[in-house]
Formats: C-alpha cells, sequence, structure tokens
C-alpha cells in the first residue's frame, strides 16, 4: 500500500504511540524520516531510534521518552503537503510556543531545526512543528 504523505503518516504514529503511552513505536524507513528522527533525538524529544531490517522492508523503532510519566512529545504538526507546500525564508521561520518547540525544515544544506537554519541563514520547507 503507497502512502501519499509518509511524513505525515510518521508524525500520526509517533502522536497515537504517545497517546496510548507506548514505550516505543516502528514506523517504515526512508531517509527523510531517519533525518526527523535524528532531530527528535538531539532535541532530547525522544529517547533513542535504531533502524531494523533489511533493505526492502527496513523499519525505524522510535523508543520514546517520558517525564514522571508525561511524554515529552506534547504535539506534532505537519505544515508543508503534498496538496499545499509551505516555504520560509529565513526571516520568516517561525519560533513555536516561545522557543519551547520546534520547527523541523527541509533546506539546500540537508534537514534541521528552524533555529539552526535561522542560524546559518537560509530558509526552506517548512516539515513539521513539534512541542
Amino acid at each position: 500500500m503507497t502512502i501519499s504523505d509518509p511524513i505525515a503518516d510518521m508524525l500520526t504514529r509517533i502522536r497515537n504511540a504517545v497517546m496510548a503511552r507506548h514505550e516505543n513505536v516502528n514506523i517504515p524507513a526512508s531517509r527523510m524520516k531517519l533525518y526527523i528522527a535524528k532531530i527528535l533525538k538531539q532535541e532530547g524529544f525522544v529517547s533513542d531510534y535504531e533502524v531494523m531490517g533489511t533493505q526492502p522492508h527496513r523499519q525505524i523503532k522510535i523508543i520514546l521518552r517520558y517525564y514522571n510519566n508525561t511524554p515529552v512529545i506534547s504535539g506534532l504538526k505537519r505544515v508543508s503537503k503534498p496538496g499545499l507546500r509551505v516555504y520560509s525564508q529565513r526571516n520568516e521561520i517561525p519560533r513555536i510556543f516561545g522557543g519551547q518547540g520546534i520547527a523541523i525544515l527541509s533546506t539546500s544544506k540537508g534537514v534541521m531545526t528552524g533555529s539552526k537554519a535561522w542560524r546559518q541563514g537560509i530558509g526552506g520547507e517548512l516539515l513539521c512543528y513539534i512541542w
């Protein structure tokens, strides 16, 4: 079965796992999803991630993070969609909840957080917000 928006599928799986208080969630792997999982780990939203399986059926296992039985991830929102792409210049990159959350951008220099893109002076496609 093909998925029309794999990043939205990834965010929905994480959102559902957090709401059900699961320890981890498995997601079909792709390079873009690996970059997003790496950013989530660097920013402290998830404990860890690992790639499992062989090439045609690889999975990303994301280990969710909780603090005092409360999930660290309280919200995820897909911004740019296949039917309506959303781009942002350097000076238009949004701050999520006053810096408590992050914006993930796909730039010409790779997938990165909004603050890192702002420091490098580049804009790109707004993929999602996480807080």
